[in-house]
This record gives structure tokens, C-alpha cells and sequence, in this order.
């Protein structure tokens, strides 16, 4: 083995950062629970001794954490007057929860990831499967709450409108399907945007549909929403004018199986709009920072959780549109483009 020195010195000093982040995740954790996040929006700097009166914390506890706080440059130390602050663009990721770029619910999933680390280790040897119902639950509440934001700020006004012909067939009553609801932020959105249509959300997940029917209640639409259980390749109906997928079909073991259910399920001229993580088509392509995350992610829930399924396809997290283009033709549609993407998605759109 031959050591540069400087080679090694400069990946110490990314494992060091590495660190860092890894064990602050536990600490965004904590001021998401605790408020902290919120106390400090719009506040201005305040003393340790402020924050903690303002939310019923332990005062040296809280100097530890705005400490590590500084250290990561989340929130800002004044050293002349021994106040921190929050940003307001840290604020916005941090305490809004209705802001797209809300972060907290990623870190609750990372906590579920971290929890769930032996299972999967212990998968790579068996090469057997994680089912998404095995996860801890901190992953069900933790991906509701990080994608929520997301689809809150890009489906009604920029997805949707790139179908053909959706928005109109919605705004005059149409009939929907949203398969992999999971806790039923998407379908909630869609319903409370179409007060005209009727939608169906089907999850596998019998507590997350429990929760998505509480949700509905919640938002006034449970007279309009329908949560069931039922898999992706045996949910109940047909004459669907449009079929959701939101971030699940990568994770399905069998999505040749599962798609041709959905053009099934279809009217004669329905649609069919499958939402990805945003990857290119090579493996070069995704690497960077979008494209590591979701290959961890994927590492860690998407591949245990087609793998404990029938077939086993194990798309990834990072299909591209190729491979997923693939799997829609060959259930039988004739037709697949991307209608739109943003950053973090890919928006696919397939008509029979």
C-alpha cells in the first residue's frame, strides 16, 4: 500500500465533515421536536438564557446544541453580545413547514435509516428483502412530512398543467387513482385542488392509510377522498381518468406488473403520471450531491423494499428515464414522454 500524504489528508478532512453532519442530523432532530427552530424564526438574536425561557428547555443543554449550531453555520453566533440568531433562509427550511424547502422530515427519515442500519446489513448477506411496512415508523411520518412540501409547491400549478388535457377533466369531474398514497399528503392536495373529482388512494400500508383517512378528515375532503389497502398490481376499479404514482415506482418489485394493472384500470383516454426521483440514464450522471442522496436512500429502503416483493426488479432510486420508459412500454403503452422536472423530480406522462 502507497500512501500520498496529501491525498490522504484532504479525504480526512471530507470524512471529518462526513462526521459532523452525520451526528448534527440527531440535532435538528432534537430542535425540530423541541421548537427551537420556531422559537428563534424572526426572533432576532437572543441569549441562551432567552431561548430556553422562550421554550421551556434546559439552558445548558440548549448551549450545547446552539453551539453546535454555530460550528455548522445553521444558526449565527455574535461573539460581543453572546447571541444567536437564525436566518431567515435557514428559517425557511428549518421551521416552516409548509415551505418547499422544509427539511426536518428528511432527518426523521435519516433517524429511521440509522434505526433500521442492522436489518439491512444484515440483508446485504441473505440478499434477502426490507419490506417498507419492517421500517421503523419514523420513516412513514418522516417521507409524509418531506415530500409534502414539495408536492404542496410543484403538482396543482406546474405538474399537472404539463399533462394533456388533465387539469380540465379534473376541474370538470373526473376520477382518480393515487397508488403508494402512503400517508395521502398527494391525493389531500389533488382533492382539495378539484373539489369536481373523486379520488382513491391505495397504499399496501394498512397504518398508513389509517392515517391518510385522518388526514382527509383533517383537510374537509373525506367526502371526496376513498383510502384503501390494496397493492399496486390489485387495486380495486377502472375508468380511471388519472392514475397516480408519486416517488414508488422504483421501489415496487414487480413495476412491469404494476403498470400494466394501471393501463387496465384506465378510460380509453386516461393518463398515466409517474413521479421519480430526478436521476439521468448513467451512472456518471448522478454523481453528485441529488444523485447520492437518493443512491443512499435507495441503498438503504428502495432495494430492500422491491427485493421483499415479488421479482424483485430492484429499479433504484435512480432509474432514469430510460429504464423507466422501458418498464411503461412494456405493459402495453404506447405512449411515454417526460412532461416536466424540477431538481429532485422527473414527471413522466403515459397514455395507453
Amino acid at each position: 500500500m502507497q500512501i500520498e500524504q496529501a491525498k490522504l489528508d484532504r479525504f480526512m478532512g471530507k470524512m471529518l465533515v462526513e462526521l459532523g453532519a452525520a451526528i448534527n442530523a440527531a440535532l435538528v432532530l432534537t430542535g425540530d421536536k423541541l421548537g427551537l427552530y420556531k422559537a428563534m424564526m424572526g426572533a432576532g438574536p437572543m441569549t441562551v438564557s432567552e431561548l430556553a425561557a422562550k421554550t421551556g428547555t434546559d439552558e445548558r443543554y440548549l448551549r450545547e446544541w446552539l453551539s453546535a449550531q454555530a460550528a455548522g453555520e445553521i444558526v449565527e453566533y455574535d461573539a460581543e453580545s453572546g447571541c444567536f440568531s437564525l436566518p431567515d433562509e435557514h428559517a425557511l427550511a428549518l421551521a416552516v413547514e409548509d415551505s418547499p424547502a422544509f427539511l426536518p422530515g428528511a432527518f426523521q427519515v435519516l433517524a429511521s435509516v440509522m434505526k433500521d442500519e442492522p436489518r439491512i446489513t444484515d440483508a446485504f448477506r441473505t440478499g434477502e428483502g426490507v419490506g417498507w411496512h419492517e421500517h421503523h415508523p419514523d420513516l412513514f411520518h418522516g417521507t409524509e412530512r418531506f415530500f409534502r412540501p414539495g408536492y404542496a409547491a410543484h403538482l396543482v400549478g406546474e405538474w399537472l398543467p404539463s399533462l394533456d388535457g388533465v387539469v380540465e377533466r379534473l376541474k370538470a369531474g373526473g376520477k382518480v387513482a393515487d397508488v403508494g398514497c402512503g400517508h395521502g399528503s398527494s391525493t389531500i392536495l389533488l382533492a382539495q385542488a378539484f373539489p369536481n373529482s373523486t379520488f382513491h388512494g391505495y397504499d399496501y400500508h394498512d397504518a398508513s392509510i389509517e392515517a391518510a383517512r385522518r388526514a382527509a378528515e383533517r383537510a374537509g375532503v373525506a367526502d371526496r377522498t376513498f383510502f384503501d389497502v390494496a397493492s399496486a398490481k390489485a387495486y380495486p376499479g377502472g375508468g380511471f381518468d388519472l392514475v397516480t404514482f408519486f416517488d414508488c415506482l422504483h421501489d415496487m418489485g414487480d413495476p412491469q406488473g404494476a403498470a400494466a394493472h394501471v393501463l387496465q384500470s384506465l378510460a380509453a383516454d386516461g393518463t398515466w403520471m409517474i413521479v421519480e426521483p430526478f436521476a439521468g440514464d448513467k451512472l456518471q450522471e448522478n454523481l453528485n450531491p441529488v444523485g447520492r442522496m437518493f443512491y443512499c436512500a435507495s441503498t438503504m429502503i428502495c432495494t430492500p423494499g422491491s427485493r421483499a416483493q415479488e421479482v424483485g426488479l430492484c429499479l433504484g432510486a435512480q432509474a432514469g428515464e430510460q429504464r423507466i420508459g422501458d418498464v411503461v412500454r412494456a405493459a402495453g403503452f404506447t405512449r411515454f414522454r417526460r412532461a416536466t422536472h424540477t431538481p429532485f423530480n422527473l414527471v413522466f406522462e403515459a397514455r395507453p
